[in-house]
Formats: C-alpha cells, structure tokens, sequence
C-alpha cells in the first residue's frame, strides 16, 4: 500500500459518451425517456408477470424455434381470451 491514505486503489473511470451503456442511461434519465419508462409498467410487464405467475410458464419445454413460438402463442392467446372473458367483449349483444 503507498503512503497516500485515504485514496482509493481504483480511479474512477471517464464516462464515455459513445457507450451504449452511458447512451441508454442519457436516453432513460431524459424527460422523454422517463414518460415512456412509465407507459411501459401499464402496457408490457403486467403480461409478461401475468403469463410467468399465474400460468406458472417460468421457462419454454420445448426447443426450436417452431415449437418454442406456438408453446409461447399458446400462452398468449390464453391470456387474451381470459382478458375477453372478464371484459364479456367476447359476448354477442341482444341474445
């Protein structure tokens, strides 16, 4: 150890503006960035949390991508016909 105490061993280092990483974290602090950040909770993530906890697909039992692409259809399309059902969207009107 050298005689400089209370330095640290390590500098930190020069943000680089041209790293995806420091691009992508410009982008997401950004006014713009944080209003789409917010629309993404009530659009995406509810779906995909929906279809791993409650329908309990935690990982795809089949390889290929054929087959992976219709188990994960599948799922999908339950989960729109449950969102049909509870909506009654997908009842005929005057029956």
């Amino acid at each position: 150890m050298t005689g400089e105490a209370g330095r640290s061993r390590a500098e930190p280092k020069a943000k680089d503006s041209s790293n995806p990483s420091e691009r992508m974290r410009r982008a997401i602090d950004s006014p713009r960035g944080r209003q789409l950040c917010s629309q993404r909770i009530g659009t995406v993530e509810p779906v995909f949390g929906n279809i791993r906890h409650n329908k309990r697909l935690s990982r795809l039992n089949h390889r290929g991508r054929a087959k992976v692409n219709t188990q994960w259809y599948l799922y999908c399309m339950v989960h729109n016909i449950e969102k049909l059902a509870e909506t009654n969207l997908g009842q005929q009107r005057g029956r």
